[in-house]
């Protein structure tokens, strides 16, 4: 096992024991791979996690081909691009309940199964409805699949300093993933076809369901304390909590999709009024439902820690920046300057370096200042970047106008994913690791899907696209600076901020 002080920017090698103590006097026994399979089962697990990212990027720059091939409108391609989000984020809670109730290694097959067969039939959609049915089957699929790997991660790294090395690795997966989809779209449909961007995904579905059951870790939970040594059966394991599951579930749906259809609806129209107001009321009457359940979904508690909130918030509004940037940019330079899909993917390939560049920084950085201070940094420089991009508009050049935008904001992103990763799911109990993995994601696909939409509707107020586009990338810049303001406070004022989210040491740990 490397030394909990050293970050190489590879997977560490899995523990040794197999048994994790936790706050609550349990012990969560999984059966964690042998030392030499463990850097190739974080590979499995972090590929698949990538391709659940990519998978909603990719769909980027081919949508003004798959616009012109069904007749799309502006709220068409908008709603195309969100749904798979919408299912993703709205679902995820529930999938880390799955997780933590059956297993990690069963509820992963079973989401890797669902995306794989949405993405082989959305290969061959003959229409828009179908072609977003499956996209929403596809982030149905994710759902269950993405908070099952952090379960099974957690498996590969029971130690604790393990497990948040590999997290600082594999909060920058996830956008890695995105900056790919932007490549590998702009290939695929310059020398195929669009329809070819959905292989990729069926690939790699059919691949980690291949070596799941061969190299990953498969064992459930078992708790003691008062029932030593009891099974999950004997009442370990948490309940499902349906009522809580539907409130989030329709209630992050309904909002979702409130939000994405403003580009075609006045705000006051029935058409925002009703799927917005119903979603809001869902999601507001969750916290009241869920202190009156033995097992919620979202324990009350759980989201209570400062770090926890500035993490969640961070990854959202990363989320948010790039994918507003891969969402605007690919319609800016193929819509308004004509640029060909294979182009604008060469646009994109400073933004993949410098997710790749931050990403091998970000964890050597947070083990010398602590992951608060790393988030921050990275909500600064990526604000920035957004801010640089208000220059867009009908002579925009691309070298000096927005190039530096999209070097700043991947980078500064990649600061805050990695950063976010490990302040969000530190000092989490071994038996919630589905949840975290759940609360996780959920804020990373708010991004795409809710921020995005808003984002828009606030493009939309300006009587020109181009420069609605500048309009929206300033509010987002805007928002990004304003959230480092007290994210620094608490930055500050933490002095244990190193130690309870650093890579190097243990971390204290946290229940409900």
């Amino acid at each position: 096992m490397t030394d909990a002080g050293t970050n190489t920017g590879t997977p560490p090698s899995a523990g040794a024991g197999t048994a994790t103590p936790t706050a609550t006097g349990t012990t969560t026994r999984l059966d964690p791979p042998s030392v030499p399979h463990a850097a190739l089962a974080f590979a499995v697990l972090g590929t698949v996690q990538a391709t659940l990212i990519f998978t909603i990027t990719v769909i980027g720059v081919p949508l003004p081909d798959i616009g012109r091939e069904f007749g799309l409108g502006s709220a068409d391609l908008v709603l195309l691009s969100a749904a798979y989000g919408l299912p993703f984020s709205g679902l995820l809670l529930f999938g880390g309940r799955l997780a933590d109730r059956y297993g990690g290694r069963p509820m992963f097959t079973v989401g890797l199964v669902v995306f794989g067969l949405a993405s082989a039939v959305a290969a061959f959609a003959p229409g828009f409805a179908v072609l977003v049915a499956v996209r929403f089957g596809q982030g149905v699929g994710a759902a269950l699949t993405a908070p099952a790997a952090m379960v099974v991660l957690r498996g590969v790294y029971p130690e604790p300093g393990a497990y948040r090395r590999a997290m600082a690795t594999w909060g920058g997966l996830s956008v890695l993933g995105a900056a790919i989809g932007n490549l590998a779209s702009g290939v695929l449909t310059t020398w195929v076809s669009w329809r070819w961007m959905f292989a990729i995904p069926v690939a790699v579905a059919a691949l980690a369901l291949f070596l799941t059951p061969r190299r990953l870790p498969g064992g459930k939970p078992t708790y003691a304390g008062p029932t030593a040594g009891a099974s999950a059966e004997a009442g370990g394991r948490p309940g499902p909590d349906p009522l809580g599951a539907i409130l989030a579930t329709v209630g992050i749906t309904l909002a979702g999709y409130g939000l994405t259809v403003t580009g075609d609806h006045a705000w006051t129209s029935a058409a925002v009024v009703v799927p917005l107001g119903g979603g809001v009321i869902l999601l507001a009457a969750l916290p009241a439902v869920e202190r009156r359940v033995a097992d919620p979904l979202l324990p009350p508690g759980f989201v209570r820690d400062p770090r926890r909130i500035l993490g969640l918030v961070g990854v959202l509004l990363a989320a948010t920046g790039t994918g507003l940037i891969s969402f605007l940019i690919s319609l800016h330079l193929q819509q308004d300057r004509g640029w060909s899909p294979l182009a604008t993917a060469g646009a994109f390939v400073p933004f993949t370096l410098a997710l790749v560049a931050g990403g091998r920084a970000a964890g050597p950085l947070i083990d010398r200042f602590g992951p608060s201070r790393i988030t921050v940094a990275g909500l600064l420089v990526g604000g920035v970047g957004l801010l640089l991009l208000t220059r867009l508009d009908e002579g925009t050049r691309y070298a000096p106008d927005l190039l530096p935008g999209l070097v700043l904001l991947p980078g500064g992103a990649a600061l805050i994913f990695a950063g976010t990763a490990v302040l969000t799911t530190g000092g989490v109990p071994a038996h919630q690791a589905g949840l975290a993995g759940g609360v996780l994601n959920t804020a990373m696909e708010l991004g795409p899907t809710v921020g995005l939409a808003a984002l828009m509707s606030v493009a939309a107020t300006r009587g020109d696209v181009i420069a609605g586009y500048a309009w929206a990338f300033g509010t987002a810049g805007a928002v990004f600076l304003l959230a480092a303001l007290p994210a620094a406070g608490l930055a500050r004022n933490r002095d244990g901020d190193h130690e309870h989210g650093s890579t190097r040491g243990p971390a204290r740990p946290r229940t409900r």
